[in-house]
């Protein structure tokens, strides 16, 4: 468990300087650079991410249900992280319809896929990691609706349709076999 709380400690530690230190983030920036600063931001936040994956991957076993996931709760699960994927590709593709209404896809994208490991798992360590994402994606949402940005603007379904094609391929990829070589879990039965 131990490794689990440090990757966690370490990866929203990181992610969390912009929306409680920006002006650290600002003098490092310009202190170090810009490229440094989203090196070492990076290596952080890969050893975090890593040290997550490896603590709740070996904690889980061992992890004490919190609570008991019904059955059919898995294919709400499956239909929000199809949700998450569309999102994650409209977050980065030309702004379509989709980014648009939106405004932040990725953040929404990363609080559905939280919501649905939440609702399909039960333990301690799920509960502690998918919880901890879906409260930072939560907090980031609401400190970038504070942000003076321009808000995105609509060019093409060009981008919807390659946001839902691509949504779906990785979908359908990640959850036949990926999810289950990484994490041991076939989402799919």
């Amino acid at each position: 468990m131990i490794y689990l709380l440090l990757g966690l400690i370490i990866f929203f530690g990181v992610h969390a300087v912009r929306m409680l230190a920006p002006g650290y983030r600002l003098g490092q920036i310009e202190a170090l650079g810009e490229g440094p600063w989203k090196g070492m931001y990076s290596a952080a936040s890969i050893a975090g991410l890593a040290l997550i994956i490896w603590g709740w991957m070996h904690f889980r076993e061992y992890a004490p249900d919190i609570y008991f996931p019904p059955d059919w709760s898995r294919h709400i699960a499956a239909m929000l992280v199809l949700f998450a994927s569309i999102l994650i590709f409209a977050a980065y593709l030309p702004t379509g319809r989709i980014k648009a209404a939106v405004g932040h896809p990725f953040l929404l994208a990363v609080i559905l896929w939280s919501i649905a490991h939440l609702v399909a798992n039960g333990d301690l360590a799920s509960v502690l990691v998918f919880g901890s994402f879906l409260i930072y994606a939560v907090w980031n949402r609401i400190a970038v609706a504070g942000r003076p940005e321009p808000a995105p603007v609509f060019v093409s379904v060009r981008g919807d349709i390659l946001a839902i094609v691509m949504g779906l391929l990785a979908y359908v990829i990640f959850a036949l076999w990926i999810h289950s070589w990484l994490f041991g879990v076939a989402p799919m039965g």
